[in-house]
């Protein structure tokens, strides 16, 4: 039996949880697109029913994450690097605006938190621990959505972010991109803690075009034309 089953013993996991522990097993590439998702071997591995796995597919369907088709079933959804390139242009526009947005309404104490997901971030890297350096950067950008109180932009958003699983999120976060990323952070942190809500917006939409240029590159590097 999984993880999810062994971690609710007695007690059937609802549709979010089974939903979330297929995003998970996608975004670390143990599910990749075009797999097939049986109902069956969902079950067991979640300890969840019928109708809640059934429930959970449809909703990463939404997100556009599984295909479901007739007769065939539900399957891990692929994304082309052009469909990639549209989605990062989307975030990249959408989070700018949130980050400007941040820099003039966020409160001293909601800034300085901010830094503080930054410094730990920053102490990931130097520690080697990619997974939760994803888990906290989530937590940034979430913190600069969420404080402006756009939440049709954060929703958007999260749908967006969920077509980038075909690429491997232990090659995306490796030590060069991190650094990457710190630094980007840096810079918008800075630009919010001045209150200087035009350059934190230039400055976000900066990090996530540099987050497709990487992206482009490892796919570049991983399926060479010819």
């Amino acid at each position: 039996m999984d993880e999810l089953a062994k971690a609710l013993p007695g007690k059937g996991p609802t549709a979010v949880e089974i939903a979330d522990w297929i995003r998970s097993q996608i975004r670390a590439a143990r599910l990749v697109p075009g797999q097939r998702l049986i109902e069956v071997d969902l079950i067991r591995q979640t300890g969840g029913s019928r109708f809640k796995v059934r429930e959970a597919l449809q909703r990463l369907a939404a997100e556009d994450l599984v295909e479901i088709e007739e007769f065939r079933g539900a399957s891990v959804r692929g994304a082309s690097m052009e469909e990639v390139r549209q989605l990062y242009r989307a975030r990249a526009a959408l989070e700018g605006i949130c980050a400007g947005d941040f820099a003039r309404l966020a409160t001293p104490e909601e800034k300085q938190r901010l830094r503080e997901i930054a410094e730990e971030m920053e102490d990931c890297v130097e520690g080697g621990t990619r997974e939760r350096f994803g888990a906290l950067n989530a937590q940034w950008h979430t913190l600069i959505m969420r404080v402006t109180g756009n939440e049709v932009i954060e929703t958007l958003v999260k749908r967006l972010n969920t077509p980038v699983h075909h690429l491997l999120f232990e090659t995306f976060y490796r030590g060069d991109r991190l650094r990457e990323a710190v630094a980007d952070h840096r810079l918008i942190l800075d630009a919010i803690l001045a209150g200087d809500a035009p350059r934190a917006e230039a400055a976000m939409r900066q990090h996530i075009e540099n987050g497709h240029r990487f992206l482009s590159s490892l796919d570049a590097a991983m399926h060479p034309a010819g």
